[in-house]
């Protein structure tokens, strides 16, 4: 039975643990970590990671650390006058008692909470040694953890319990939270039942939870164990724990070629199928950031030379996916769903760990990477770090501190592409905005859902385009996109309109297509990028295509089949306007209506111009269909955990209707993010600016004569415009105005032993190659032999020429 968490029951709780400790209590004096030995190395470590806690080098009395300290003492207070222990909770909102404990649903909920209530137990605790919350150093605070610490022991978390749920509670969410809540308030909690706490922890993250590099023992999750392991051996004074932490973060680091890791083009995948450098990726390098930190100059100090693979990613792997402080949906998993925390909310923690992780770093990186994440933050005009809610007291002076710093130059963001075959992304800069590009196929997984979450993510591996202006459209994701947008039009997918139930395909990962070709070619500054499409569910087939350039991507699509009975529409864009949004809209010089709802067949359309995003060209002419909507939606429609509030959103979207079961569909179009009016018409009237040499099921190629491009994305071997190949390959080439040009060749499908690939240009000699071309043959040709590709991994092969 609940029964109320009076005054008197703090007074009797204290006069227990008064007699429990002989008679007196030791508190800690808030602020301090402990009062050991100068020579106690555990002394030194609860110090250390009392500081990453709570924050450092920052005046409580200062904004934004004045109000968040305040916020930080008002939610503590809300847990204690809330705390009502009872058989199976801690609090009456956070029942964790599972009276049919398994792996179900419910099961799930129920260890969730109960992880939560130690979530809850480290706020307090933070609140008590934090300055400025209004309870730092108050004694009935002090005495609400404690007695909440031996109330979930005694109830749940202890070496007699057999786990239920979710065993991420149990391992992860729960000691985490627990052995911080040890550290911080140590000095008051008897040894006795320090002990207990630590058998409890090792008795849910044994030894063996790390003995091997598998299951849920890789990647972020390896790393989480670790610091458990690491925290658990700080707390009961062991030195095997923390070398035991130290050593099994070795597998994290090698580079791999499957599962779950860090890949060697910049991919990070977790759950084997899932890209996800934006979420779980960041959770990886915060959490080795602060084991770093914490064993800095200790016996235990991280020295393992692969750690610099880590360090090396902040700019393979995390950069690409940054842009003006927001992490790009496109690696967030199912973190999409998640209504609390958008881009930019997750972005600002990576940059938070980016600073962290820099202290272990050599100085010219910590240097350089302060200032791209000053670059970042500062350009953060739609959603400021400072501003975040959702961003701990530490990060928040870590990112300060790097704002603060006079003499540290922001770096701007770089121009260029960055392609990644072994999760099918890729990610296009140029001046003044940024786009991303999801896919999938045999290796990564069209989307992923699990515990209830992202139940209506299927086709954003469908070939999602998203873009982002510099100083404009930097919310279009953030601003309840999710939940309102038409989930079968996502921008820049090809779709089946056959309904599909939540979580169709299965949870975590585990759908994936039936294909090899997908990836392309790219000089890092344009790409060619291609993906044979499968729909989830459905019998929908595609071949799709994207040529990134300096100011446009070329989007082609060709042999498009549906035998669902159901449209198959491809969406040329679906802009999230916002919840009053009236952005003019204009076809062809014509402007269309602003008021919603409005609908129109757009028959042989050159051009359209959205104000205050981009332009639109569609090469020839084109039927195209455009609606102004106002959407409603509910996070909980697409999370289960998520608000059943509405939420409202208007939307511009054009796509292109393929119709009811098409056959060997096509379209075309050029997207030219930030153009204005004039240039977006300059361009459509422009009609020797770009040459489509091939749209077909069988291949898709495009010239642009003033950028000296050719690109052709072979599906099978043919000829197209000067370029010919004898297999399915990705090829572009680029002529220069010094004389030179550059051919870049890949195989997406990773499956070539042999490719001979012809360009008809005149060609004097050949500058450089890689040593997969086994023959180059220039003259009134060049004729490139390669060899085997297939260990390549879809990697661009670049070949240098003169030409003649």
């Amino acid at each position: 039975m609940t029964s109320a968490w009076s005054r008197r029951t703090f007074l009797a709780t204290s006069a227990v643990l008064t007699a429990a400790s002989g008679g007196a209590l030791m508190f800690a004096t808030p602020g301090a970590a402990s009062a050991g030995p100068e020579d106690d190395p555990y002394a030194a470590l609860r110090t250390t990671w009392s500081a990453l806690l709570l924050g450092e080098g920052f005046s409580p009395t200062a904004e934004p650390f004045k109000s968040r300290l305040a916020d930080l003492g008002a939610k503590a207070s809300q847990w204690l006058e809330a705390m009502a222990p009872a058989e199976g909770s801690l609090w009456p909102d956070a029942v964790f008692a599972d009276p049919d404990p398994d792996t179900d649903a419910e099961s799930y909920v129920l260890s969730g909470r109960m992880a939560d209530s130690f979530v809850r137990l480290n706020t307090m605790a933070q609140a008590y040694r934090q300055q400025g919350t209004g309870l730092t150093g108050n004694t009935g605070l002090r005495d609400a953890v404690l007695t909440g610490l031996e109330h979930l022991n005694t109830q749940v978390y202890n070496d007699g319990q057999t786990r239920y749920g979710n065993w991420y509670s149990w391992q992860i969410g729960a000691p985490q939270a627990l052995l911080d809540v040890c550290v911080l308030m140590y000095d008051s909690i008897v040894p006795e039942r320090l002990a207990r706490y630590c058998a409890a922890v090792d008795h849910f993250v044994p030894d063996s939870a790390v003995a091997s590099y598998t299951g849920t023992s890789t990647g972020a999750n390896r790393v989480d164990l670790c610091r458990v392991l690491a925290l658990r051996g700080v707390v009961g004074k062991s030195a095997a724990k923390i070398a035991l932490a130290r050593d099994a973060l070795a597998p994290v680091f090698p580079l791999v070629t499957k599962g779950d890791g860090l890949y060697a083009d910049g991919s990070f995948i977790q759950h084997t199928t899932v890209p996800y450098t934006g979420s779980y990726g960041s959770v990886m390098l915060g959490g080795l950031g602060l084991l770093f930190a914490l064993l800095k100059g200790t016996t235990w100090e991280v020295t393992d030379p692969k750690r610099q693979v880590v360090f090396d990613a902040v700019e393979n792997a995390w950069a690409p996916f940054l842009y003006n402080g927001l992490v790009m949906d496109s690696v967030a998993g199912r973190a999409i769903s998640r209504g609390e925390v958008d881009d930019h909310r997750r972005g600002h923690p990576v940059l938070a760990s980016i600073v962290l992780l820099g202290r272990g770093a050599s100085a010219a990186e910590n240097a350089r990477w302060r200032a791209l994440v000053k670059g970042w933050a500062q350009r953060d005009y739609y959603s400021p770090p400072l501003n975040n809610p959702s961003l701990g007291l530490t990060a928040l002076a870590r990112i300060k501190s790097v704002l603060d710093d006079t003499a540290l130059a922001p770096i701007a963001e770089p121009a260029g592409h960055r392609l990644f075959p072994d999760m099918a992304r890729a990610t296009h800069r140029r001046p003044g905005w940024a786009a991303s590009l999801s896919m999938a196929d045999r290796r990564t997984t069209y989307y992923e859902t699990g515990n209830g979450e992202n139940l209506r993510g299927w086709h954003t591996g469908n070939g999602m385009l998203y873009w982002w202006g510099d100083t404009f459209a930097n919310g279009q994701y953030s601003d309840a996109f999710w939940p309102t947008v038409d989930p079968y039009r996502l921008p820049g997918t090809t779709v089946s309109r056959k309904v599909l139930a939540d979580g169709a395909g299965g949870d975590w990962g585990v759908a994936l297509p039936d294909v090899n070709w997908v990836g392309g070619v790219t000089d890092t500054k344009r790409a060619a990028v291609g993906q044979y499409l499968k729909g989830l569910s459905s019998t929908l087939m595609a071949k799709k295509s994207w040529f990134f350039l300096d100011d446009t991507v070329v989007c082609l699509g060709a042999g498009i089949h549906g035998r669902d009975g159901a449209a198959v529409e491809t969406t040329v864009d679906n802009r999230n306007l916002g919840p009053t949004g009236n952005a003019p809209f204009t076809v062809d010089g014509s402007a269309k209506p602003v008021t919603a709802p409005w609908s129109a067949t757009l028959s042989g359309a050159s051009w359209a111009h959205l104000a205050g995003h981009g332009g639109y060209v569609f090469p020839g002419g084109a039927t195209v269909k455009a609606l102004r909507e106002n959407r409603t939606g509910r996070w909980r429609d697409i999370n289960r955990a998520g608000s059943t509030d509405p939420v409202s959103r208007k939307y511009l979207t054009l796509w292109f209707d393929h119709g009811t079961d098409p056959s060997d569909a096509t379209y075309a179009y050029q997207l030219l993010p930030g153009a204005s009016e004039q240039r977006t018409a300059a361009r459509a009237a422009d009609s020797g600016w770009l040459r489509v040499l091939a749209n077909t099921d069988e291949q898709q190629g495009v010239a642009v004569p003033s950028l000296g491009l050719t690109a052709v994305n072979f599906w099978f071997g043919a000829s197209v415009g000067p370029l010919v190949a004898d297999a399915p390959c990705s090829v572009m080439v680029t002529e220069h105005a010094d004389g030179t040009a550059t051919v870049c060749v890949s195989d997406p499908m990773r499956m070539r032993t042999s490719l001979t690939l012809t360009w008809n240009r005149a060609v004097a000699s050949v500058v450089s190659k890689p040593g997969t071309v086994t023959s180059a043959t220039a003259g009134a040709s060049l004729r490139l032999v390669f060899g085997d590709l297939s260990g390549a991994r879809g990697a661009t092969q670049t070949v240098k020429v003169r030409l003649a």
